[in-house]
């Protein structure tokens, strides 16, 4: 019998095979292709760093429990299968499609072996001069350590031998030379007629690294990048010296075993010296003659006179009812109000900070920051919420923020915003021992009448004003007294000391969020065989629980019409019958990344809508705090279902999956028109913004319908 479980790994690298689809679409401009490029590029990179090392730990001490029946061994050979795969189209469709359109309309990339005589003489006195002075060759001996690689830095490896062979009696020398970060990469040759022309530092440096061994000539060279160990976590015992322990994670993360190396063909004698050395098997070394770290590319698409390459700019609409004449609390104060990003402006979520930081009424703010954004070492890229926060503080608000530190590849960014509050008097609670908090809260507490009046923000994504602009999520603006106790609970638990609390409103993981999707999918179950209208609708990043997967599967065959929209990895296997036959799986691939974690259940016709900061992963649902809170009021509630039944209507950006394994891409029937779901929120914001707002709206307190179990 075939697994009921698709494996998690190989799912992922399906999603990143999707995205690589999108650079493939000839339709779409170039800059936009290219940008699809560069996500698979760097998602590689921390996946071989997480879960890859991951699987490697289970191969040493021979545990699996991976519910696809995979072991690690097989696991990994499949990976490595699948990656060159991914790989291979890459550089097709770099060498193939981008690399040459952009070069046939003006913007030409050159390497090393199509250096015009003209380039050579410029490039050489570049290098000379200004990249010459700054390079440090390594030499690497037999009976030493290699000297510390940086994952992902791109580093130039020499093989050599003496001038002089009659004179020196040596054997062949090997010598290192990482790539300098304090140095443009991108380097601008000077222009020809219309044509603009670039090249790479790091094959500029393998062009001429010669000039830096006098007496040696190189006989082979080759470029490569290292990627390290990061799944180790840290030592959360140590409460008194917690960011020390943080940073010693760090720091054991620049030296830890390395897990795959990429490399440049052309030298076979370097690779293997240099496998040996990082001790990599075979099937951990892959082979990439296009640039490496692609991301770094994009800052062609900032170059004058190119604009037709990336596609139009989206306008970011106004939120209806947000005025600068009204203050943020009078307009909360209206109802309920939920923003959908990035199709919304994120400044309301400004604002909530902002008059929450100079209002002489607010005097207590708490927030959870997971990951901000922005540096804390410069004013001008500085969060402005965090800025907000700082100003409160030195304003004598009682400013609370629980800052993680365990947020993976933004812990040292956010030590150093955990810093930069203290100083300004914020109490800074750094996550809980051996839980993430990944929820996404705040709560502001203003004094209104000789009483205190609560205002809570809740979102399915972070507080992070650049990502707003391109992750797709959805906040809840409310100063329902029921919520705003609820959260009041929540801050006491994460920042103190509490026995469980019941909450009405808000369910929380690790103890409660994954039982009540189990009880409102059962509840499904149940009605379908009471024969009520009964329907799921599920909208998250990730699907891998095992019990979710069961239970889901279990309404399937009692009947329930279950629609899901995965975007990255999905473990449930759609599709089979007397299993799954009632379930379709979709997953969107567009401009915004699809973030949002939407629940929708029929309820007999009594439709329930949750908005979560949770996708159904383990990690999610048993190692993180996390939120799960409902949509009470009707014309939300209303607006946002009928939002998430649009995408499951694309017919130009979805895919769908099948019992196999496969994604198909769907396209419109013969006669139906197309509809892309990113294009009809946009529309739709369009809309709303233009929308006369009602100047008040009551409140709509919905309890348990009859019957409901």
């Amino acid at each position: 019998m075939e697994s009921l479980f698709f494996n998690r790994d190989l799912s992922w690298l399906d999603f990143n095979e999707r995205v690589l689809e999108e650079a493939m679409r000839k339709e779409l401009p170039l800059f936009e292709r290219l940008r699809f490029v560069t996500i698979v590029s760097s998602n590689f990179d921390e996946f071989f760093m997480v879960r890859v090392a991951a699987i490697k730990r289970l191969l040493r001490t021979g545990h699996s429990n991976d519910p696809s029946g995979l072991s690690p061994a097989e696991q990994l050979k499949k990976i490595s299968e699948k990656v060159r795969f991914i790989n291979q189209k890459t550089l097709n469709c770099l060498d193939n499609d981008i690399f040459p359109e952009l070069a046939a309309a003006g913007l030409v990339f050159v390497r090393p072996s199509t250096y015009t005589k003209p380039q050579m003489d410029f490039l050489e006195s570049y290098f000379t001069e200004q990249v010459y002075p700054v390079l440090t060759p390594l030499r690497i001996e037999e009976d030493k350590l290699l000297p510390f690689f940086d994952s992902r830095c791109i580093n130039a490896a020499f093989l050599l031998l003496p001038e002089n062979e009659i004179t020196f009696k040596e054997e062949e020398k090997i010598v290192l030379v990482q790539i300098p970060k304090s140095l443009d990469r991108i380097v601008w040759l000077p222009p020809e007629g219309d044509k603009f022309y670039f090249a790479l530092l790091d094959d500029i440096v393998l062009a001429f690294g010669r000039c830096l061994f006098p007496g040696y000539r190189v006989q082979q060279s080759l470029l490569f990048k290292i990627n390290r160990d990061a799944d180790f976590s840290v030592d959360e015992r140590r409460d008194e010296d917690f960011l020390e322990a943080m940073e010693e994670v760090l720091e054991g993360r620049e030296k830890s075993e390395p897990v795959r190396m990429v490399y440049t063909t052309g030298s076979d004698e370097l690779k293997d010296e240099l496998a040996k050395k990082f001790s990599l098997a075979k099937d951990d070394l892959y082979a990439f003659d296009d640039p490496f770290n692609l991301s770094d590319l994009l800052t062609l698409t900032s170059v004058e006179g190119f604009e037709k390459f990336q596609e139009k700019a989206w306008k970011i609409h106004s939120a209806p009812g947000f005025s600068e004449d009204e203050s943020i609390w009078d307009r909360i104060s209206q109802g309920d109000i939920a923003l959908h990003f990035p199709y919304q402006s994120f400044n309301p979520v400004i604002r909530f900070f902002k008059e929450a930081a100079a209002d002489p009424q607010v005097i207590s703010i708490k927030t959870t920051l997971y990951r901000i954004g922005g540096s804390a070492k410069s004013s001008k890229t500085a969060s402005p919420i965090v800025r907000a926060l700082e100003q409160a503080a030195i304003n004598g608000k009682h400013v609370t923020a629980l800052l993680e530190l365990k947020a993976r590849f933004d812990e040292e960014r956010n030590i150093s915003w955990a810093n930069r509050l203290e100083k300004a008097g914020v109490i800074v609670v750094y996550g809980l021992s051996r839980l993430k908090v990944h929820a996404k809260i705040s709560m502001v507490l203003r004094r209104e009448h000789n009483q205190i009046k609560r205002y809570v923000h809740i979102s399915t994504g972070n507080y992070n004003d650049n990502t707003a602009k391109s992750y797709e999520d959805i906040c809840l603006f409310t100063c329902r007294n029921d919520i705003a106790y609820d959260a009041g609970l929540l801050f006491n638990m994460i920042t103190g000391y509490s026995l469980r609390q019941t909450m009405s409103m808000l369910t929380v993981a690790p103890h409660g969020l994954k039982l009540k999707m189990l009880e409102l999918i059962d509840r499904e179950t149940k009605r379908a065989d009471q024969k009520y209208s009964c329907k799921i609708m599920i909208k998250c990043n990730s699907l891998t629980d095992t019990d979710i997967i069961k239970a889901l599967y279990k309404a399937s065959c009692a009947g329930v019409k279950i629609s899901l929209c995965i975007r990255g990895i999905c473990s449930l296997v759609p599709g089979v019958p007397q299993l799954s036959q009632n379930i379709r799986v979709i997953s969107i691939i567009d401009r915004y990344l699809e973030h949002s974690r939407i629940y929708y259940f029929a309820n007999g016709g009594c439709d329930e809508l949750y908005l979560s900061s949770a996708d159904l992963m383990p990690r999610n649902l048993e190692r993180r705090i996390e939120i799960l809170f409902p949509v009470h009021d009707d014309k939300l509630r209303s607006v946002l279902i009928d939002k998430l039944n649009a995408y499951f209507l694309d017919n130009c950006q979805a895919r769908i999956l099948d019992s196999q394994g496969s994604w198909k891409l769907i396209t419109p029937a013969p006669g139906e028109a197309n509809f892309r779901v990113q294009k009809e929120m946009l529309s739709r914001a369009a809309a709303e913004a233009d929308s006369p707002w009602p100047v008040k709206q009551e409140f709509i307190v919905r309890r348990s319908h009859p019957g409901e179990p």
